[in-house]
């Protein structure tokens, strides 16, 4: 099989889809791996990495797309890329359908068989191919959000873990599943105060009893969060419903009742966010103010850690790519129930249920 990894167009973009070391198990089982010209660059990986790992190192996107039969990279295709979608292709990435349906059509348009990385799914219920995103995108989310509370940042001024004699900042994490976690043991560390909200009540037991009684846990409602958020400082927004919208859990009014300066971080946002208010930013400007408070809804937050994330990224998906190349994609769909799961569109119909149009 033919592989392609072409160079992320996204704003701020430095990932890629794959490492030298992924390049040469696929060349090592006697796959051709396309790998665009300076790809890997963002990431640490200049293209001679690649060439000696075996990839075949190509000038133009275009042609890394055209030859390859299957097309691993990191975020959905821009309108940029749409063109180069054909019916005879394969696509692996980060796709978030729900919440891009102008790519949902492009992919109906031509055929495209598109495998969602954030919707394989294991028999357990867990995510993969999204969880090694969630941890670096929930660690990052605090420290973004600490950053945006000094005042340089535009916030209220407040240290996390304060001082003797002096207030630690609230920090609030609504959803207790991988980026909440993380989220969590990031602002716990920096001496936050901090609460977890979350629907499940045996996940926030699994919480209390990992964090030994330093976190507040709450139960979500409507009343929890708007008391919650009424006294934060910080608010991470890690819900996920995967394959489906985010649902609008703080609202515009409890986000007029916050504090002037308080900081919003909609990790949720590739998912359409789960902030009333919340539109996608970039690296470039991440963040605006709505009611006097902060949103930071940076849309490929990862990507700032290019080499972490490429690498730990290439760690999750490469058992699947090598399915992938080794039997085809039908086949490859057939044998894996957990890669079956991540179909989200073939032969111009939508597979997975909680995509519409």
């Amino acid at each position: 099989m033919i592989i392609g990894v072409p160079t992320e167009v996204k704003d701020s973009e430095l990932r890629v889809g794959m490492t030298p070391v992924g390049v040469r198990e696929l060349h090592d089982r006697g796959h051709t791996v396309l790998v665009q010209s300076g790809a890997g660059v963002g990431s640490g990986f200049p293209d001679e990495d690649y060439t000696t790992a075996g990839a075949r190192i190509v000038d133009s996107a275009d042609a890394t797309w055209g030859e390859a039969d299957l097309v691993v990279k990191v975020k959905e295709p821009v309108a940029s890329e749409y063109a180069r979608l054909r019916s005879d292709l394969t696509l692996f990435a980060y796709l978030h359908l729900a919440a891009v349906p102008d790519l949902t059509r492009a992919l109906l348009d031509v055929g495209t068989s598109a495998i969602a990385y954030e919707t394989v799914q294991l028999p357990d219920r867990s995510l993969p191919l999204l969880a090694p995103m969630s941890e670096i995108a929930g660690r990052l989310s605090v420290q973004a959000g600490v950053h945006h509370l000094m005042a340089p940042g535009g916030g209220r001024g407040i240290l996390p873990g304060g001082v003797p004699g002096t207030a630690r900042a609230h920090v609030v994490v609504i959803g207790g599943g991988v980026a909440g976690t993380n989220a969590a043991e990031m602002a716990v560390g920096l001496g936050a105060h901090v609460t977890v909200i979350d629907t499940s009540l045996p996940r926030l037991r699994q919480l209390d009893e990992r964090f030994a009684g330093r976190i507040d846990t709450r139960v979500s409602t409507r009343t929890t969060i708007a008391e919650a958020v009424a006294s934060a400082d910080l608010v991470i927004g890690s819900v996920l419903i995967p394959g489906s919208a985010a649902p609008k859990l703080v609202t515009l009014d409890m986000v007029a009742d916050m504090r002037t300066g308080s900081v919003l971080v909609d990790v949720a946002v590739d998912q359409g966010g789960c902030f009333e208010g919340t539109h996608p930013t970039t690296y470039s400007e991440p963040t605006y103010r709505v009611h006097g408070s902060v949103y930071y809804a940076v849309a490929n937050m990862p990507g700032a850690v290019p080499l972490t994330s490429t690498v730990a990224l290439t760690n999750a998906t490469l058992p699947y790519t090598l399915t992938l190349a080794q039997h085809g994609t039908d086949a490859a769909l057939d044998r894996d129930p957990a890669l079956r799961a991540g179909l989200s569109t073939a032969r111009g119909e939508i597979i997975d249920p909680r995509i519409s149009l």
